[in-house]
């Protein structure tokens, strides 16, 4: 049976001053009709605003499944209206699979173009201030629903309605869910560290990440990224 899912939605934005005294933010996306074109860095109408933790050919796109959007709904019912395709930020709202049936480095086709799955999202403070819950960003990363970034291997166009079908596995021994929750375990097998930070299908700052990781003395200071 061929994994796939489909392309729900598609979405882009711009740098906009969405917070008073706080840096400007291309979180919050319009959504898009019609084929989009992808470059080697995303859409061509998405921008961001702070690049050096937003963007780059190591995370062109940005995946949401669809499926997640229901567990938000019930662990934060006073925040429903943010809870839907879209709502995080996304570049791409997909149904049909999640982290957990994915693996690092899974290349997909879609339309005429090829991704790979290169890292999961490494929320911060920002998701915090969209969605209006200042929890939201630490159980991202609690539960593992992330969503996860694209290397975009060939250029071309998709739309809406387009599949998202799995064409290579280089990496089977690394789920993503698990890979995920290893990032932002505050312990982790060494070993484990160890071969993540040599995994060439990872993204550079991940394999720098778990290269610390691999010292058990190593202890991660997140409170500024999640916090602000």
């Amino acid at each position: 049976m061929t994994l796939k899912a489909k392309i729900l939605s598609i979405y882009t934005g711009k740098p906009e001053q969405l917070w008073q005294d706080k840096e400007q933010s291309a979180i919050r996306k319009t959504l898009t009709a019609g084929p989009q074109q992808v470059g080697r860095e995303g859409l061509l109408t998405d921008s961001q605003a702070d690049r050096a933790v937003h963007g780059g050919p190591d995370k062109a796109l940005h995946i949401y499944p669809s499926e997640h959007y229901a567990y938000w709904r019930e662990t934060f019912p006073d925040r429903q209206e943010i809870f839907k395709p879209g709502g995080f930020g996304e570049n791409i709202a997909s149904d049909g699979f999640t982290e957990a049936e994915l693996c690092l480095g899974d290349v997909f086709a879609a339309g005429t173009v090829r991704v790979q799955i290169s890292q999961a999202r490494q929320p911060c403070w920002k998701l915090n201030m969209h969605t209006g819950n200042p929890a939201q960003a630490a159980h991202f990363q609690k539960t593992a629903r992330t969503g996860w970034y694209f290397r975009v291997l060939q250029e071309g166009q998709f739309e809406a309605g387009d599949e998202l079908i799995l064409v290579e596995r280089p990496c089977p021994e690394w789920n993503l869910k698990e890979v995920i929750h290893a990032r932002f375990s505050p312990r982790v097998d060494p070993q484990m560290a160890r071969a993540l930070s040599e995994l060439p299908e990872l993204a550079e700052p991940w394999q720098k990440a778990f290269a610390k990781k691999a010292d058990p003395a190593f202890q991660e200071d997140t409170s500024r990224r999640l916090k602000g």
